[in-house]
């Protein structure tokens, strides 16, 4: 699997399709990651995202059978933890990767792909969502 930003040639907007999220990340009561994967040509890409409590209610909503589930999940573990960050993952048989049928993200890049820093010599992975689009017809 390689990382999305490693596949893009511009700080452009852009939109992913195919998304399954892979977890969730709560970094404290104001903050979510999500990650997921999506494809990109024949490859698959890994990348984070960042995005607003309110955005992921959305995302939520348009998960498909396991939306009314994961809402109940993530109100949960809101409501029950005690330590930061909190991680709620999708990656066994079990609790598989949840998938975002007919949903397109547009998303904003953070920093361009072949920045890097003397700290850290890996490129920023980061991304923000700009839009939440669903296909209407078939």
């Amino acid at each position: 699997m390689k990382l999305l930003s490693d596949d893009l040639v511009d700080t452009d907007d852009f939109f992913v399709e195919q998304v399954h999220l892979t977890a969730i990340v709560f970094d404290n009561t104001d903050d979510v990651t999500v990650w997921a994967t999506t494809f990109r040509g024949d490859d698959a890409h890994f990348f984070h995202l960042a995005l607003p409590f309110h955005d992921l209610d959305t995302l939520l909503r348009v998960a498909g059978e396991r939306a009314a589930a994961l809402a109940e999940e993530v109100a949960d573990a809101l409501a029950t933890t005690e330590t930061w960050p909190c991680l709620l993952e999708y990656t066994t048989e079990q609790r598989p990767p949840v998938a975002l049928p007919s949903v397109a993200l547009k998303l904003s890049v953070t920093y361009p792909a072949d920045a890097e820093d003397e700290e850290d010599p890996q490129p920023h992975n980061i991304f923000y969502l700009e839009g939440i689009y669903v296909r209407l017809g078939p």
